[in-house]
């Protein structure tokens, strides 16, 4: 589904942060990105997911290539792209449910303008929120819910606007226990069940092993480990963090 060939990134005047980064990911798989403080995880995924350009490298998704993508192009990526961040990007000051379907309403200027729901788009944005266990805080303002909770208005809203793939920069940083279980079981039901991309950073290893369906351990801007989802050898985690 996606495919990348030496991909490598670098910033003036000679800082190389990624360096001939090759993979392909596949329908339905969940992708966790682990390594040290600066090996170029999130740099990675801001790549992937063209909120960031790169030096060289070329990206194969669905049989087109998406190199260097014009403004149309990266239109047409943003329908299948999603990319949530640490913080996600939403108006704390408007309900779940208008977070959720915000896209929807920029299609609607009159609607955008009021900001008032349709029926029907008041119905589809409660079925996601419901989807994602949020069913009785549609109504509520964003910046009234928890931390895991507008993570989940997030993937909502990603959900809502058809992302095929789901790239998430330490997307359950700072959150409890409880709240951090929900959203990785979350990312793992949207891979089993609608055949969602999901490619997410974690810098909790042990969360990576238990969740993810595939490992990768980058290290100095390098994919040194490509794995199926299991427990590291103290071998694989020295090759990864340097740990001795």
């Amino acid at each position: 589904m996606i495919t990348v060939r030496s991909l490598s990134k670098m910033y003036p005047p000679d800082q190389r942060v990624l360096s001939q980064i090759s993979f392909q990911v596949d329908q339905g798989e969940f992708v966790v990105v682990v390594g040290g403080s600066g090996s170029g995880k999130t740099t990675l995924l801001r790549c992937i997911a063209h909120k960031e350009a790169w030096t060289a490298g070329q990206l194969i998704y669905r049989g087109r290539d998406w190199s260097s993508p014009g403004m149309l192009k990266r239109w047409q990526l943003a329908k299948d792209f999603a990319f949530l961040e640490e913080k996600p990007a939403l108006s704390r000051n408007k309900s779940a449910i208008k977070n959720v379907l915000q896209g929807r309403l920029h299609q609607a200027p009159l609607r955008l303008l009021t900001g008032t729901l349709g029926r029907d788009e008041h119905v589809i944005g409660m079925d996601y929120l419901q989807q994602v266990g949020l069913l009785d805080k549609g109504v509520n303002k964003v910046g009234q819910l928890s931390g895991g909770e507008q993570q989940r208005v997030a993937i909502a809203r990603a959900l809502v606007h058809g992302a095929k793939v789901l790239v998430a920069d330490e997307p359950v940083t700072g959150l409890d226990p409880k709240a951090t279980e929900a959203i990785l079981q979350d990312f793992g039901k949207l891979c089993a069940e609608r055949q969602m991309t999901v490619i997410a950073t974690l810098h909790n290893l042990e969360q990576a092993e238990r969740f993810a369906t595939r490992i990768w351990g980058i290290r100095d801007g390098k994919i040194v480990l490509d794995i199926p989802a299991r427990k590291l050898t103290y071998g694989e985690r020295q090759l990864v963090f340097g740990e001795t």
